[in-house]
């Protein structure tokens, strides 16, 4: 199933900020930094969030590549009511060991968390998860602190607020020395945070066949979890890359075996979120070995079907690590790289335009 990418949005990649009114027939992608930005051409993944007193703050790591020692996470804010980006401030750096994957999130009491990998190694199977707080709209940061100190975890999605007033993390186990292979005992996994004692807890974890990793979990119902996580493997052209499905029927503690979703999965990252109308939206990319394109599913009836599809991002190019929320004023933002890694893409997209998505062609 292929959709085409709307001509306005097209036309929208040159545009930076975020406009004052959107059409709920017309998303918007704006090209936020790219290669000229001097923070080192990779720039890669990204991770957006809207902070209590409406300004966006995007986080993303950068350097001369995935696997170069001397990388930092990046912070820029648009503020409210403006519509240019600052300037990308380092906020998270090691002077002997890389950082990657950045997640930034505001908690309900309002306190801003990153969490980052620290890669000890060659690879990142020697990683482990590292994190900052903020108690003044990320303005200034908190000293790094272990989150996990298991070599091979690491964190790529945002937490989400459980029934009971806890956090849940997903974070993921990866496996192996190969760079170019998922291996097969990579696990997806979850932690819990208990605000009141804060205490960090380790949950379950989703097993599967070719292994799997970076969940992204909604709550349907109090203690129902579902799950979908980037399948395990290489990436050679397949006719068996699918998500990975899991459900936990206890909070987290425990999870069902992950198996084959009907999604494609081209060993890619993938969100899923829960909108204030109890609408689920799965972003992924539509094939099995290429990152394009880049869709929007919506289910209406709690994970059963998903009609309602939309294509945000068309054509030979690699859109990868998409990270989605709902702002407050309700419309979906979207955050993806592009160009080998070079090109931050920020999307904003009304629920009715994927709701109002034309038949299946």
């Amino acid at each position: 199933m292929r959709h085409h990418l709307i001509a306005c949005a097209v036309a929208a990649l040159a545009v930076v900020g975020v406009p004052d009114v959107l059409d709920a027939a017309d998303p918007v992608i704006t090209r936020v930094f790219g290669p000229e930005t001097p923070t080192g051409p990779y720039k890669h993944p990204a991770c957006l969030t809207e902070l209590s007193n409406g300004d966006l703050y995007l986080v993303y790591y950068g350097g001369q590549g995935e696997y170069a020692r001397d990388t930092t996470v990046f912070g820029a804010r648009l503020a409210k009511g403006t519509t240019a980006w600052s300037s990308p401030q380092p906020i998270a750096h090691d002077p002997f060991r890389s950082v990657g994957n950045g997640v930034i999130w505001q908690a309900p009491d309002e306190v801003v968390w990153l969490f980052y990998v620290v890669r000890f190694g060659d690879t990142w199977g020697t990683s482990r998860i590292q994190a900052k707080v903020s108690k003044d709209q990320a303005r200034t940061w908190s000293d790094a602190f272990p989150v996990a100190l298991e070599a091979g975890m690491m964190v790529r999605n945002r937490p989400i607020v459980l029934h009971d007033g806890s956090y849940l993390l997903p974070v993921y186990f990866e496996d192996g020395a190969d760079p170019e292979l998922v291996g097969p005992k990579s696990t997806s996994r979850f932690m819990r945070f208990d605000p009141q004692a804060q205490i960090w807890t380790t949950l379950g974890d989703v097993a599967s066949a070719k292994g799997n990793i970076q969940p992204a979990v909604v709550e349907l119902a109090p203690d129902h979890l579902v799950a979908y996580a980037r399948r395990g493997g290489n990436y050679a052209p397949t006719t068996t890359g699918w998500l990975v499905r899991s459900e936990s029927r206890d909070g987290g503690k425990t999870w069902s075996a992950g198996t084959d979703s009907p999604f494609p999965n081209p060993n890619s990252a993938v969100d899923f979120l829960k909108l204030r109308s109890g609408a689920l939206v799965l972003v992924y990319n539509d094939h099995m070995w290429k990152r394009t394109p880049l869709m929007l599913a919506m289910s209406t009836d709690a994970d059963r079907s998903y009609p309602h599809r939309r294509a945000l991002a068309t054509g030979d190019n690699s859109y990868a690590y998409p990270i989605a929320f709902q702002a407050a004023d309700g419309r979906i933002h979207l955050v993806y790289t592009s160009d080998s890694r070079k090109v931050i893409n920020h999307a904003v997209v009304d629920e009715a335009w994927i709701r109002d998505a034309p038949p299946a062609q």
